[in-house]
Order: structure tokens, then sequence, then C-alpha cells
């Protein structure tokens, strides 16, 4: 297994109780529930997936308790793929966003009882089989939140495919990122995600955008509520049939990254209380 990056987490306002993380809430379980088998729940936010999924389920490894699987109004197949694969279906009557689809993932994963809930794409973007990796720095107790990172392994994401302009992007933003939150991390623009429960139940995500930015409110939720973030090394491959925004849609998301962190500073110095930061 690959050896993970851990990250500097927690900035919580010096005046203020720090909001309880994740590893104080697996502190208070009975010894004999710790370390336990865990109900790992893999989570696919959908549209329009139906040449995709199949394969992408099929190489899912088996410690999988449960595949959920999102529509957000999808215009092809999809739902009927995914039930016959067997996963649990909802379909949204409308299409509501990257963000929106996430939201109703995660409420679902956790009324199902899920204690690890893995976000993975069902484009095959994101290699299934990284997940054993993804999930084991929380089954272990080291992290409330992993990162499949593309930047860990040089030459990594320009060996599956990212265009240059993706890749100078996305360093450009996390370096800014890293610089505002005070983390190292080697890629904040992953969308190959793992959370504990008590994670998605210690952050407000259901405060967050609809659209591609809820993903970077996520990491800065978990800096200012002082949750654990671990990277693992993960490859991402582009391909046709593979979902990837266009360049217009990558600078609205690059302009909303950078106003997130402005909305952070400005909580970090308690010039502001974005909604997003408040227990």
């Amino acid at each position: 297994m690959a050896n993970p990056r851990r990250a500097v987490v927690g900035l919580a306002r010096p005046e203020e109780e720090p909001p309880t993380t994740a590893s104080d809430r697996e502190a208070t379980l009975p010894t004999a529930e710790r370390g336990k088998a865990r109900k790992i729940v893999v989570v696919m936010p959908a549209y329009n997936a139906a040449k995709t999924v199949a394969e992408t389920h099929r190489r899912i490894p088996p410690e999988v308790s449960q595949v959920i699987l999102v529509d957000d109004h999808s215009q092809d197949e999809t739902v009927a793929v995914a039930s016959a694969l067997g996963c649990k279906v909802i379909r949204h009557p409308h299409n509501v966003g990257y963000g929106g689809n996430q939201k109703t993932c995660y409420m679902e994963a956790l009324r199902d009882g899920a204690e690890v809930v893995v976000m993975l794409h069902p484009d095959g973007q994101y290699e299934p089989e990284v997940l054993t990796d993804l999930v084991a720095p929380i089954l272990e107790g080291r992290a409330d939140f992993v990162l499949g990172s593309r930047m860990l392994a040089p030459g990594g994401a320009r060996a599956g495919g990212m265009p240059m302009w993706k890749r100078v992007a996305n360093a450009v933003l996390t370096g800014i990122e890293n610089r505002v939150m005070g983390t190292s991390f080697a890629e904040l623009h992953s969308g190959y995600r793992a959370y504990s429960a008590a994670f998605l139940r210690a952050v407000p995500f259901l405060r967050n955008s609809n659209d591609f930015v809820f993903d970077t409110q996520m990491i800065t939720q978990a800096v200012a509520f002082g949750q654990r973030i671990v990277e693992v090394p993960a490859r991402s491959r582009y391909f046709a049939d593979a979902s990837s925004v266009g360049f217009l849609v990558g600078l609205r998301y690059g302009l909303k990254t950078l106003w997130v962190m402005l909305q952070f500073l400005a909580w970090r110095l308690r010039l502001a209380r974005p909604a997003i930061f408040r227990p």
C-alpha cells in the first residue's frame, strides 16, 4: 500500500473552542468498538454515465459494503444500468449540479449507516482499485478526510493525460490555497475523496454550493473545523467518455475557489463569519 502524505490541518480561532473532531468522537467509543470492520459505502454522483458505470462498478474492491448512485437527471440510461448492477439508485427529478448531487450522496450514505464514505466518479476517470489505499488512513484512525492526490507521484497527472492548462491551474490554485490555509498539500483539486461518517456530521456541508466549488468548500471546512486530512497517491486518466470541465467552466471554478479563499481569510482574521464556517 502506498505511503500516505500527511498535511497540516486545523486553524481554529484562538479565542474559540475548536469544534469536536472526528477523532475525538472515535475516542468516546467503547474499546471493543474501536478498530473493528467498518461499513464502507461508495457514492457515485452521476450524470450521463451509462457508458462507463458498469466497468467502474466492476473494479470496486470487495470490501465495499454498498454502492449508492445519485443520478442528477441524466438524459441517458444511467439509472437503468446502475439498477441492473445492484446499486442503490436515487434519481433527482431536476438537475441540481455536482455539489447538490454530493449532498444527496452523503445524506443517503449516513442514513444507511455508513462509517466510511468514498466518492467515486462513475466515469472511470479515477481508478477504483486505489480505494483500498484511500480508506486505510480512516480505518487506522489517522485521518478524518482523505484526498487521492494525482500530484504526489512525479509526472502522474501528465501520464494520465491531464491537459497542461489544467495541471498549471491546479498547481497555481493549490499553491494559493496552501498559503491562505497554512497547509502543505500536493493537490487540492482531486475528485477522489474518502470521509469518515463523523467528519460528515461535523462539517455543515449542506450549506455549501451546489456547483463544482463544493469540493473546495469541503477542504476549507475541514481545516476550519480542525479535522485531520491525509493525502494518498491516486491516478486518473482522461479519455473520450470521461466527464471533464472545459476551459470556461474551469475558469469560473478557479474564480470561485479564490472567493472561497477570501471568505476563509476573512473568517480566520475575524472580519466575517461566513455560513459555511459556522458550527
